[in-house]
């Protein structure tokens, strides 16, 4: 498989014309000093371009001029790219492969070298959605604790540990969290439940954990501002209604002083929610209504995630069986 490596490529090996050849080489320094790409993207780009050419040459059977390019067909373009995925590339490294040509036509294009429309008809592979990374349950008591520990005011930790409370707790998704409205505060601990506005307005009822109730009301003695009905549940540190981002940046802070991984994020407690309901048996469709889900098929990949967590650690397990049985 062709890969970008930092070992430079010959770019007298491929089968061109001096027309092709000079064209090559002034879109190489366009990339450098024009669009002032990264060295690793050049080098990427170069990578895929040069085993797009070989390709090319193969199949004509003779160098590759300018006038070639322009007259490759789509039927050419998605066979390379088949040649690519067959030899291993991946739906995110077939992306890029398309990125390169379509940056090295566009610039043929916009120089006046050579225009070629089936190259507008090509589509990036699909590529499959990552799965839910959640966070351990260990963890999650541990960033409940940071989270009142550095804020810049006591009121703040509270707030802060009450909105991660709900990801986790109920689930919800962090915009659904900032957009809730002191109304929607259960006065109760027992058998409280929310109205959520979700996506694409549908609403939903989620069950609060009393846990969950009380963080919430701690924060609202402690808050410094008024609430009022049709106003912010959760207020930023100048009154006005809780900014997104800015609870993302506490859970960054949160997760640096832990020394969490990088995937430690205000949705990943929403998967965690998911997760840990999944692991105690809990029907997927009921996960499904929870989490708002429009399609079960979302819901799905939470299990799916928790199949390769299990076989990952069966894997693992097996081994040292193997290595303590010799």
């Amino acid at each position: 498989m062709t890969a970008a490596t930092d070992q430079p490529l010959d770019w007298q090996l491929l089968h061109v014309q001096p027309d092709l050849a000079q064209a090559l080489a002034d879109w190489r320094s366009w990339l450098a000093d024009q669009r002032r790409l990264s060295a690793h993207t050049c080098r990427a780009y170069g990578t895929d371009i040069f085993d797009f050419l070989k390709f090319m040459a193969e199949h004509q059977g003779g160098a590759l001029s300018l006038n070639h390019l322009t007259a490759i067909d789509l039927r050419a373009f998605r066979a390379w790219l088949a040649h690519r995925a067959a030899d291993g590339a991946t739906a995110a490294t077939r992306a890029r492969n398309l990125s390169a040509l379509r940056s090295l036509f566009g610039w043929l294009d916009q120089t006046g070298r050579g225009f070629n429309p089936a190259i507008g008809q090509l589509q990036a592979p699909k590529r499959k959605a990552p799965l839910p990374r959640p966070v351990a349950e260990v963890d999650t008591q541990a960033i409940l604790d940071m989270a009142e520990e550095l804020a810049a005011s006591p009121w703040v930790g509270l707030r802060d540990r009450a909105l991660l409370t709900l990801l986790y707790g109920a689930g919800l998704r962090i915009g659904e969290a900032v957009s809730l409205n002191a109304s929607q505060l259960p006065r109760q601990a027992e058998n409280a439940s929310m109205l959520v506005d979700g996506k694409g307005n549908k609403q939903r009822q989620i069950p609060l954990l009393p846990a969950i109730v009380e963080a919430l009301l701690r924060y609202r003695d402690a808050c410094p501002y008024p609430f009022h009905d049709d106003g912010p549940l959760f207020f930023g540190a100048r009154g006005g209604r809780l900014n997104a981002d800015t609870a993302r940046g506490a859970v960054r802070q949160i997760r640096a002083a832990l020394q969490l991984p990088d995937s430690v994020t205000p949705h990943a407690l929403r998967h965690s929610f998911a997760s840990h309901l999944l692991a105690k048996d809990v029907d997927l469709r009921v996960i499904q209504d929870l989490l708002g889900h429009a399609s079960l098929a979302s819901t799905q990949r939470y299990l799916d995630a928790d199949l390769q967590r299990l076989q990952a650690v069966y894997n693992d397990a097996h081994t040292r069986a193997r290595k303590g049985s010799s």
